[in-house]
């Protein structure tokens, strides 16, 4: 049966990498007899520029049909200056909300070949494995009231607000113990129960969802310190269970442990296995158009796809091996450059991951 992905380049780099991504695709499909069939949309700041909205309503049509959906980024210092409701992001968080991807899977590995790239020593970080469960539809980003106003001191004022349901925790940590089972059996819940009211009922019921998985052993830590445990003894985590505003935090201080937040994908699932699929880097606008970003995080991102959405651990893995033999081939995009690497562009690193890929059947 023939999947559909609805592709979504967006902005900035997006188009760049999601092109390699597809190459990958393209291979699969010739090589290895996949059956997919791929149409593109427009997200974030393309679309504003083509429709006067980030998340236009036939881009909404065409991922809700698509099987699965693969984005590149969105935003970028062009559209810094429009109102906060039409700025690129709102597209992204558009998509997550209407989709009901509440769960974000954030990968964090640093591979053998890139233990000199990551900012930590090798003895601290080689081996690295951490998987990063972040709810994604709830909390703070989405919590009402939200706004600015100006207060009895007239004064400018801005307000959030951060709101969890008992029903929403329940689900992203049955997601994390289920992960944890078929990882190193151990989970992380982080949050800040100390201070803030809506974590502690967020430990309450991640507590109350652990008794239903006795063989994962479930610790706790406040999110501050997890951000120092991360540089410290980063080794020490499996999998870490957060919430939405923490997760974007502690993912993104994971990823530099890698060495490029250019090597990490991401997927973002609702409660049927349906994902959205990106690296968890932006859109660097200030590279964009110059052929030199790293494609390894989108390819990556569509190896979870296949994991993940399709259920296809065979190829997921191939896709996988097929990036570490191109960098075992030393094949290096600029921001995980070596002495006596291959330095090679976007473009020539993609099709150095297709060849390997080709040459894996």
């Amino acid at each position: 049966m023939t999947k559909k992905i609805a592709v979504l380049p967006g902005d900035g780099i997006g188009p760049e990498i999601v092109a390699e991504a597809l190459k990958v695709l393209d291979c699969l499909k010739a090589e290895f007899g996949l059956q997919w069939e791929t149409e593109p949309a427009l997200i974030g700041g393309a679309a504003y520029d083509a429709t006067g909205t980030p998340f236009p309503a036939e881009t909404l049509a065409l991922t809700q049909q698509a099987d699965s959906i693969l984005l590149g980024a969105v935003g970028g210092t062009k559209w810094e200056s429009l109102d906060y409701s039409v700025r690129p992001e709102r597209g992204l968080l558009g998509l997550r909300s209407e989709l009901e991807l509440f769960a974000n899977l954030r990968p964090a590995i640093l591979y053998p070949q890139l233990v000199a790239a990551s900012t930590l020593k090798p003895e601290v970080v080689s081996g690295l494995d951490i998987m990063i469960l972040r709810e994604l539809t709830g909390g703070i980003y989405f919590g009402k009231p939200r706004g600015r106003r100006i207060n009895e001191q007239g004064e400018r004022e801005g307000f959030n607000t951060l709101v969890y349901s008992e029903s929403e925790i329940r689900r992203i940590a049955h997601i994390g113990f289920q992960i944890a089972r078929k990882r190193n059996q151990r989970l992380c819940s982080v949050d800040k129960a100390n201070v803030l009211e809506c974590t502690e009922l967020w430990r309450e019921v991640v507590i109350e969802v652990g008794q239903e998985y006795p063989d994962v052993t479930l610790s706790h830590m406040y999110v501050d310190n997890a951000a120092m445990q991360l540089v410290r003894n980063p080794k020490q985590f499996d999998v870490m269970l957060t919430d939405n505003l923490f997760g974007d935090i502690l993912s993104d201080c994971a990823a530099m442990l890698s060495g490029s937040i250019g090597m990490l994908p991401s997927a973002s699932l609702d409660k049927h296995g349906k994902g959205l699929y990106e690296p968890i880097h932006g859109s660097a606008p200030d590279i964009a158009g110059r052929g030199i970003a790293n494609p390894i995080a989108t390819i990556l991102s569509l190896a979870m796809m296949l994991r993940y959405s399709f259920d296809d651990e065979i190829n997921a893995r191939r896709v996988e091996q097929a990036v570490i033999a191109a960098l075992d081939a030393g094949y290096r995009t600029a921001d995980i450059d070596c002495e006596g690497a291959r330095k090679v562009g976007t473009a020539q690193m993609g099709d150095a991951i297709v060849a390997a890929l080709r040459a894996s059947h």
